[in-house]
């Protein structure tokens, strides 16, 4: 068997076929594993199961650092070539549809028999992955800009904001608050963007909750966009203002919280300046 590094055609070919299974597998359509590698393994040079079955993990990796879905089955293994991530990227490129496909700008489907949606505790240095395989995420998102990416997928940015309107409403329900759960206010749709926050809400005792939504189908520490106005809110209204960060939004919602000062919880780095004239 070979032990050469992957071509590109090599790598375009698994990759490929890693997004056919993909398509299948968050779509809830069966598909066959052992299939797809008995057809993918007479185009390669000469690679073993075993070496198929590691990319397939590679490749996992590579869009977790994208802040993308992953097959679940093949868990992210690290260490792989840069080749593979301009490979994805390729893919990627040339299938724009990708990031706009139904499962992430599905406003309200199925939101009415969802579950109640999970908020857990926010990353910290506690609980985050070994040094070498978080600076290979960290690396490539930072390479394709995937904060940008997702802030600008207006779908997905919406979607994101509706599941934490209904959350929030169904939390004040729960808890005899209906008559705040009817004032909430969805800000950003109906005053658009600009108050700095996207929803109004309230906690039990009818103190002001001022939410700020960011949607990533990636993991938990996909980075984000955060403008100048929203850390400018965050810091004036600090008693009322959360940032609600809504992950693995396409297969199942996850949610924490962060509080401000961001500064404690985030590294901010400058990502734009704006120009005056002396």
């Amino acid at each position: 068997m070979s032990s050469q590094a992957w071509t590109d055609a090599e790598n375009d070919l698994i990759v490929a076929d890693y997004f056919a299974m993909l398509a299948d597998d968050v779509t809830g359509r069966p598909y066959n594993k052992a299939e797809h590698r008995r057809q993918l393994l007479p185009l390669l040079n000469n690679r073993s199961e075993g070496s198929v079955e590691f990319k397939h993990q590679n490749i996992s990796a590579v869009l977790k650092g994208l802040g993308e879905v992953w097959i679940t089955g093949y868990k992210p293994a690290f260490n792989f070539q840069g080749s593979l991530i301009d490979a994805v990227a390729r893919w990627l490129a040339m299938n724009p549809d990708w990031a706009h496909r139904s499962l992430s700008s599905r406003p309200m489907e199925g939101l009415a028999e969802a579950a109640q949606l999970w908020v857990g505790p926010a990353p910290t240095l506690t609980n985050q992955p070994p040094p070498d395989e978080l600076e290979q995420m960290l690396h490539i998102a930072r390479k394709f800009d995937v904060a940008a990416r997702d802030e600008r997928n207006r779908a997905l940015g919406k979607a994101g904001e509706e599941r934490v309107l209904k959350y929030e409403r169904d939390a004040l329900t729960a808890v005899g608050r209906e008559d705040l759960a009817q004032q909430i206010r969805w800000v950003s749709e109906e005053d658009g963007d600009g108050a700095g926050y996207d929803i109004a809400s309230f906690d039990a005792d009818g103190r002001q909750r001022l939410i700020e939504v960011k949607t990533t189908n990636g993991w938990e520490r996909t980075p984000f966009h955060i403008s100048r106005n929203e850390l400018a809110v965050a810091d004036e209204r600090r008693e009322e203002w959360c940032l609600f960060r809504l992950w693995n939004f396409a297969r199942t919602p996850k949610a924490f919280e962060l509080r401000p000062p961001l500064d404690a919880h985030v590294s901010l780095t400058a990502t734009s300046f704006q120009a005056s004239f002396h």
